[in-house]
């Protein structure tokens, strides 16, 4: 702390040119090697005398040295640098997502009010509805995750189908028209194709959904006005699952192979995706039955607080209600049980676990396409990031 400016100085240039011996010693001539250890040496005995014209003096030949050892070498410039900087910063992140935490954007309301999907709410019937100015919509998305659209028709249109376009975290819907044009919505599939106030007229599987007969828009009229509420943002803990068994109760995700759920009519807003996000409500060994609204696990009502909640239909911080479970998809009378596997011949990769959304009655799960392999587990639902109003921001339960 208190070593004069001149010695410290010359102490991070011996450090430094100890640092480019060590990274360029391969492209180093030996005689190259053995004068800048010579001049490090002359360097360090100028310092131990205190003479401060012969530090500067040697100081002065190192420099020298270490530049000229590579005749072909360039110091890179500022934005090469900084290029190599945002590099090295994204392998490291994925290297994080790839083996610690991904982040995740759930995009459906199959978790609420746990967690909160993308919700697209309409302001056509509000008359002379306009954007917000630009302060409080930047205001509102930062915080609350809000964004404002106001799409309108600039010649007569009729919409022709809706198709994905999903790009990394961000949900986005295509909206095509007759006239070959489209716009972007920023929204999943399943609230885009509610923008028309019409009756379900849609036909398709997958990620295009197309009208049989497409609502009309003349020059002027609204295609879509309101606001958009992200999905929460949650980092999902991809190392736990490789040192502990799942546990009954918690937020999970998995991925989707060998999960039939691309065909499923009454939920096709909820198909087709890579990755689920439920609730674990069975493990193996257990039996699931669902006696509305309750479920019962081997024989007795579920004990774990997560589970219990959404049975007492009561209501979380914000005044959003559970709605308990359902007996949807094959589970269409009350004797209908199903045993998971514990311990098949196959091995423990095969292991079944029992996935069902806290909105039960509005959610593509286990109860239509069965269980989720051990293969499939990605980890437990550790964070929501993001929005901070969402009322689930912190450690998820």
């Amino acid at each position: 702390m208190f070593k004069p400016r001149w010695k410290k100085e010359a102490l991070l240039l011996l450090k430094g040119s100890m640092k480019f011996l060590n990274y360029k010693r391969d492209l180093l001539k030996p005689d190259r090697i053995d004068e800048i250890h010579s001049r490090r040496a002359d360097l360090k005995a100028a310092i131990k005398a205190r003479d401060l014209e012969a530090v500067k003096e040697c100081s002065k030949q190192l420099r020298n040295t270490c530049e000229k050892s590579l005749t072909h070498y360039r110091q890179p410039d500022w934005l090469a640098e900084n290029i190599e900087v945002f590099w090295v910063a994204i392998v490291v992140a994925l290297g994080i997502r790839a083996y610690f935490l991904q982040p995740f954007r759930i995009p459906t309301g199959s978790m609420q009010p746990s967690l909160n999907g993308i919700v697209a709410t309409s302001m056509h019937d509000e008359e002379g509805w306009e954007k917000p100015w630009i302060g409080q919509r930047v205001f509102d998305f930062v915080v609350g995750g809000k964004s404002y659209e106001s799409l309108i028709a600039e010649k007569d249109l009729t919409i022709t189908r809706f198709e994905d376009a999903t790009f990394f975290l961000f949900s986005r819907t295509k909206i095509y028209f007759d006239d070959g044009s489209s716009v972007v919505i920023g929204c999943p599939l399943s609230e885009a194709s509610q923008i028309p106030t019409i009756e379900d007229k849609f036909e398709g599987v997958g990620g295009t959904r197309r009208l049989k007969r497409g609502p009309h828009f003349r020059k002027g009229d609204p295609i879509f006005q309101g606001y958009l509420t992200s999905g929460d943002l949650v980092l999902v803990d991809k190392v736990s699952y490789h040192f502990r068994q799942p546990k009954r109760g918690e937020s999970f995700v998995f991925d989707t192979r060998d999960i039939k759920t691309e065909k499923n009519g009454t939920m096709v807003s909820q198909s087709g995706g890579s990755h689920y996000i439920k609730r674990l409500a069975g493990v193996p060994g257990d039996e699931i039955q669902i006696k509305e609204p309750d479920l019962w696990i081997n024989g007795s009502l579920a004990q774990e607080e997560t589970l219990k909640r959404v049975m007492a239909q009561g209501t979380d911080s914000k005044g959003e209600p559970y709605t308990g479970y359902t007996n949807d998809g094959k589970f269409q009378s009350e004797q209908t049980k199903v045993s998971l596997e514990a311990d098949p011949s196959e091995g423990n990769n095969y292991r079944e676990f029992f996935a069902l959304g806290d909105n039960s009655s509005s959610s593509l799960d286990s109860r239509y396409w069965g269980s989720v392999k051990q293969y499939n587990l990605v980890g437990p639902a550790l964070f929501s990031l993001w929005p901070f109003t969402s009322g689930h921001w912190g450690v998820i339960k």
